[in-house]
């Protein structure tokens, strides 16, 4: 069974909105792992957009099961992290103008600054997950510059329009998180999922980790935070 990351970047969001000091994220960090969240994950973008350094130091402090640090490979960024020393960073590429992350890391491109990076926040004892399209040129990189494990990109399998498209997504997910395995990478995988498309991503052989923001957010606006994870939850039970 996959555990569930709840991604509680739009609870910020919302704060952010009017910068007042709510929604407090703690206070949504505590409920999500009391609704059986296996981890808490927050994306720390060069912008802040959402996510503040203040936020990153907070949860720390008060996680009780996982906190996971989405973040770019700039310097600023890794230093943070190597002060905070979240359990697993999953580094992702980043643009300023985009509304969320926009397809996976070229790790292939980026081997050698990549591997750095890694080494640095492995010595501190983070475990380190690169997020990547589900291709095996990126898996067979992510293993060469010493990445623990792989988040695979599903997005476009999300965004497929039709049975035909989203059935040929599923496939490269499958075939990408096969060879992730093989290598001795740990599978995890997130971007776009919600509670009509998570359960196939659920049976791909190996999956740990599924990391889970928008819908579950959105979901709470309705039926309650705690509630909306639970639901999730009972989805990647089954």
């Amino acid at each position: 069974m996959a555990n569930l990351g709840v991604n509680i970047d739009h609870v910020a969001t919302l704060r952010q909105a009017r910068f007042t000091p709510y929604p407090d994220l703690i206070e949504a960090a505590k409920i999500c792992e009391k609704a059986g969240a296996d981890g808490i994950t927050v994306h720390l973008r060069e912008d802040r957009r959402h996510i503040q350094d203040r936020d990153v130091y907070s949860l720390r402090k008060i996680v009780n099961t996982k906190l996971n640090l989405e973040m770019a490979a700039t310097r600023q960024i890794v230093e943070i992290a190597l002060r905070v020393v979240p359990d697993e960073v999953c580094i992702v590429p980043e643009k300023r103008r985009e509304l969320t992350t926009e397809g996976g890391l070229d790790v292939w491109g980026q081997r050698r600054r990549l591997a750095g990076v890694v080494n640095r926040l492995n010595k501190k004892g983070i475990l380190v997950s690169l997020f990547i399209d589900p291709e095996p040129k990126q898996v067979r990189a992510a293993k060469e510059v010493g990445a623990d494990c792989v988040e695979l990109h599903t997005g476009t399998y999300a965004e497929a329009k039709g049975k035909t498209k989203q059935l040929k997504e599923l496939k490269k997910l499958k075939q990408a998180g096969k060879l992730a395995v093989k290598m001795g990478l740990r599978l995890n995988a997130g971007h776009g999922l919600n509670y009509q498309n998570v359960r196939p991503v659920v049976r791909i052989p190996g999956i740990e980790d599924l990391n889970i923001g928008h819908s579950i957010i959105s979901r709470s606006v309705f039926v309650g935070l705690a509630q909306a994870v639970r639901e999730m939850k009972r989805l990647i039970k089954r």
